[in-house]
């Protein structure tokens, strides 16, 4: 018999941790500082022993996840036995996106959990690299001005510049349904305005005395990272974003970090070889799909 539930207590995240994964050993932290709740953690259980996972996350003590980023499973249909099940109690409406971190090489690995997920209507957005810094890779001298940005409005307004011909895919999904300006407002006030690190790490390009681009150092609920990075179009193709990179890693680096996390699309070259020119590794792959309605 199939039992479906979320977990009863964190006396049973050994049971969820029964899968392999990253996440496995932040899931205490998690529930601690309400980016996850029990209820948001379900198994499906069939003689007692754990044949599907699902999980989802939300930003502190959030009434509603912001993501579903576990998905794990036996067969076929255990997993979508849970994933109907789970989402029927967990999401109202279209559910978050989903993501999963994965190996550079998993095309060659088991994907039924991706094709579980189309089945139950999610479709595939973007692949994504996960980059790591490491103490001791050097960083490069810059040749630019910088400064700290002079307040909301002018970064707000520099994000609105940058989404012109934006690589992201995010991003331009998003101006499909939003104007540039509110779309820089909305990710500024629900991603940038949320970091608690110092915003004296934020910086500004200068170009010929005017703006020219802008940088993002921060720290999120476990790593320091960059956060973002954007060049003004007029900008581009100069190296600045290379620039850019090294002064948000140098500010970072000063403060004596292990490490430094940073993504950016597989199908954005450009940025993706500026990370690899500033001694950034890949470190695993990032897979996200969305559902575009109710299920």
């Amino acid at each position: 018999m199939l039992e479906l539930r979320p977990l009863k207590g964190r006396h049973e995240l050994d049971l969820f941790r029964c899968f392999p994964s990253s996440l496995n050993g932040e899931l205490e932290a998690d529930l601690e500082a309400g980016r996850r709740r029990l209820g948001w953690l379900w198994v499906a259980l069939r003689d007692g022993e754990p044949v599907a996972r699902a999980a989802w996350w939300g930003r502190d003590a959030a009434e509603a996840p912001l993501l579903m980023d576990v998905f794990d499973l036996a067969t076929p249909e255990d997993g979508r036995a849970l994933l109907d099940a789970a989402l029927r109690h967990v999401v109202t409406g279209t559910p978050p996106q989903f993501l999963r971190f994965v190996p550079p090489d998993w095309r060659d690995h088991d994907t039924t959990w991706l094709d579980v997920l189309r089945e139950a209507g999610a479709k595939p957005l973007v692949e994504r690299l996960r980059l790591e810094w490491r103490p001791g890779t050097p960083i490069a001298v810059t040749n630019v001005e910088f400064r700290e940005p002079a307040g909301r409005a002018e970064l707000v307004g520099l994000m609105t510049r940058v989404t012109e011909g934006s690589l992201d895919v995010h991003t331009r999904a998003e101006l499909a349904r939003m104007t540039p300006r509110e779309q820089a407002e909305s990710q500024y006030e629900q991603e940038l305005a949320l970091y608690r690190s110092p915003r004296e790490w934020w910086r500004v390009a200068v170009v010929g005395g005017e703006p020219a681009g802008f940088v993002i150092p921060a720290r999120n609920a476990y790593n320091p990272i960059i956060a973002y990075i954007g060049v003004v179009p007029a900008h581009r193709g100069k190296g600045l974003v290379g620039e850019l990179l090294a002064e948000g890693t140098r500010i970072l680096a000063g403060n004596g970090v292990p490490r430094i996390r940073a993504s950016t699309d597989v199908t954005n070259v450009p940025m993706a070889r500026a990370f690899a020119r500033a001694g950034y590794v890949t470190i695993e792959h990032q897979v996200d799909l969305v559902w575009e309605q109710p299920v």
